[in-house]
């Protein structure tokens, strides 16, 4: 590849591919031409990029000639049926959906963790769900100091993470309870959910994705399988529940982990006070933990609540919080196409 790439974003109008956007310009990566791409009601407008309006083209497969780098983020369906022809024409793909992520032939990628699996690509990139990314930025670190064995975790996921319409049905419910000055006792709105099952407002779901015959969700399992390639770690075992809240931006997780060897609480923050895209908020006596509303819009992630596990051998207990636009989605995509130039 030369100095400077040929970069295609794809479902670059989405909340994602705005991020991606912003990323390759801050971050300075070496864009020398960019393609915008997206649906047919898309194409036609414009989208700033280094101060330049940027035409949006519509998504079609002979979209990547002269392309050196496409980050797809536009759902499974469209990595499945127009990365191939991505990849025919010569360039690296950087996938953002869940299609290719158990693919035994496609790296599955968080830089700070295993850059190296970049050099074994076939033409394909994954980047992992934005729920693990977050995760594992402080539970690797971990991992190599004391040996994960498990872990029992509970996510507290923003609804950004399910789109532009999601945002939209809080923002609403939201206004609608406080236009009719509604009393604290009574949350429940008269008008019907259409992104969710059930009122996000005022509420916790404890329904990410779809059900599994386990009673599990799919997205509950990325954890366990995903984690397991990441970190190389094929006996990585993980019992996850993972809640929607009313939050517009940024997850948080909540985790115990369990070690082969015993955890010195010290060592442990000390280590994670050294992990890259890492920033430690561990002072409970003065209130300081990480918040969503902190956190978003930080490239790294945060962790805080660390304590000793009192129901776990060789335990150890932490809060993080991640932006799942960011870490989760975008910021690592770039990240990874940093690693190819």
């Amino acid at each position: 590849m030369s100095n400077l790439k040929h970069v295609a974003v794809v479902g670059a109008t989405g909340a994602v591919g705005v991020e991606m956007l912003r990323c390759l310009e801050e971050r300075g990566f070496p864009v020398g031409q960019l393609t915008l791409l997206a649906s047919a009601r898309s194409a036609g407008k414009t989208m700033k990029f280094k101060g330049e309006d940027v035409t949006i083209k519509e998504l079609t497969a002979d979209s990547f000639a002269g392309v050196d780098i496409a980050l797809f983020s536009a759902g499974g369906g469209i990595s499945r049926d127009f990365a191939p022809h991505a990849v025919k024409a010569g360039a690296v793909v950087v996938d953002n959906s869940s299609y290719f992520r158990q693919d035994p032939t496609v790296p599955l990628v968080v830089p700070e963790i295993n850059a190296a699996d970049v050099k074994t690509h076939q033409g394909i990139i994954a980047n992992p769900n934005c729920t693990t990314a977050i995760s594992l930025m402080a539970l690797y670190p971990l991992h190599q100091a004391f040996g994960v064995k498990r872990i029992i975790a509970s996510s507290y996921q923003a609804v950004s993470g399910t789109g532009a319409q999601a945002i939209e049905e809080l923002a609403k419910q939201s206004r609608e309870w406080a236009s009719e000055n509604r009393a604290w006792d009574a949350a429940k709105l008269d008008s019907k959910p259409t992104v969710y099952p059930h009122q996000i407002a005022f509420n916790a779901i404890p329904h990410v994705d779809s059900f599994l015959e386990s009673g599990y969700t799919k997205e509950e399992m990325k954890m366990e399988n995903e984690g397991r390639k990441i970190m190389h770690h094929p006996d990585f075992r993980a019992s996850v529940t993972c809640v929607r809240i009313p939050v517009f931006r940024a997850h948080s997780i909540a985790i115990s982990a369990e070690f082969e060897k015993p955890v010195d609480l010290a060592k442990a923050r000390e280590i994670l006070s050294n992990a890259p895209g890492l920033d430690v908020i561990d002072d409970p006596s003065n209130k300081q933990y990480p918040l969503a509303l902190d956190i978003a819009g930080r490239d790294n992630c945060a962790v805080g609540r660390l304590r000793i596990d009192c129901a776990l051998d060789n335990g150890l207990s932490f809060w993080i919080v991640g932006d799942q636009l960011l870490k989760g989605a975008a910021l690592n995509a770039v990240q990874i196409a940093e690693c190819l130039v």
